[in-house]
């Protein structure tokens, strides 16, 4: 049994597991080659869980989602590997018919910028009694009546009135709350927020991460946030899986991955942080850039950029190893046999090599 595998059961213990994805892979297809922008992705998420998938862009974070969601162009993508089992179903092997009734359903998706995900030439409440009546037994008065409090639960005024409005006449505030509400509608046990205050101003931004999470507590639905802000992630869920390079490096609960990172790009990603505590200093980047998609290193794939590298890094990549309980890191450090490395790591302050 690997290490991913029995941190992932430790963790089922704690409750249900409702949505388990496992050495999930997406690849695409094209003309210069294959680009696997998800390979071998494991993490799981908890009934009534919150938990983040964090990295640069580019990593795979909306390329994950958007499999879960099985909305994948095949071709040119392709689901060579794994699974994604969401309340005992693998939702790989569904037909399209069956995802269709879990997709907006039971798994509801808030993505980026709802002005591209909004039908232009409908009138937002018709979108959503669309959605409700598709997924729920009611009549077209049924679902008005439940697109009107959807409205009305994520805190739009004059709900009545703002169902008659189309996309283009409201604020990209307001239109991201229309989408929170469709996704409410049908009562979700999964919600997969998909950087969902990236088009947003500061104000705006705080605002809508503070309705997702209360909403998310009162109806008890699961979480799946995806973001590359680390300030978000410290304020909005439990749990965080970090991704780098088509891969997840790092696992734990946000106390753990905020407060001690065990990866060394988990490290460098918090030292880029702006803080108080940083007033007047430059800030830390990490060197380099993402590896080429058609050319990733034969070892760890972050070691071009790693200040803790060594010869074992360049030879081969790691599996997740156990560094606490219910903790995983990508990284050669955790092995037995580099004892001393990882002290002198771990000796070291945040973002310094030793």
């Amino acid at each position: 049994m690997t290490d991913a595998v029995a941190a992932r059961e430790r963790r089922a213990g704690v409750g249900d597991v409702l949505l388990d994805v496992r050495d999930l892979r997406t690849y695409f297809h094209v003309m210069d080659g294959t680009v696997k922008a998800v390979d071998g992705v494991t993490f799981s998420i908890r009934r009534g869980g919150r938990l983040a998938l964090v990295g640069e862009s580019g990593c795979g974070k909306s390329v994950t989602a958007l499999s879960i969601m099985r909305l994948i162009d095949i071709p040119p993508g392709e689901f060579a590997g794994g699974q994604i089992l969401f309340d005992g179903k693998d939702l790989l092997k569904l037909k399209d018919r069956e995802i269709r009734k879990v997709r907006g359903g039971e798994i509801a998706m808030i993505f980026q910028e709802p002005m591209t995900s909004l039908n232009p030439v409908m009138s937002v409440g018709d979108q959503i009694i669309e959605a409700v009546l598709l997924h729920q037994s009611v009549d077209r008065k049924g679902a008005q009546a439940i697109a009107g409090q959807a409205l009305a639960d994520v805190g739009v005024a004059d709900p009545k009135r703002r169902l008659k409005q189309y996309p283009h006449e409201l604020s990209g505030g307001m239109r991201q709350r229309i989408m929170i509400a469709m996704a409410l509608s049908c009562n979700p046990k999964l919600i997969i927020a998909d950087e969902p205050t990236t088009a947003l101003d500061v104000t705006i931004q705080r605002q809508i991460l503070e309705l997702i999470k209360s909403i998310q507590e009162r109806t008890e639905a699961a979480l799946l946030l995806i973001t590359h802000d680390l300030g978000v992630v410290a304020e909005t869920v439990d749990d965080v899986a970090v991704m780098y390079a088509g891969r997840v490096v790092e696992t734990g609960t946000v106390e753990e991955v905020l407060l001690e990172p065990r990866h060394p790009y988990t490290r460098g990603l918090l030292e880029s942080i702006p803080s108080q505590g940083k007033r007047g200093q430059r800030l830390s980047a990490i060197k380099g850039t993402v590896p080429n998609p058609f050319r990733m290193p034969p070892g760890c794939r972050f070691e071009p950029r790693c200040p803790y590298g060594w010869e074992a890094c360049v030879e081969a990549e790691p599996e997740l190893i156990a560094v606490g309980a219910d903790r995983l890191a990508r990284c050669w450090l955790h092995d037995p046999r580099y004892r001393d490395r990882r002290t002198a790591y771990e000796s070291s302050r945040l973002g310094e090599t030793s």
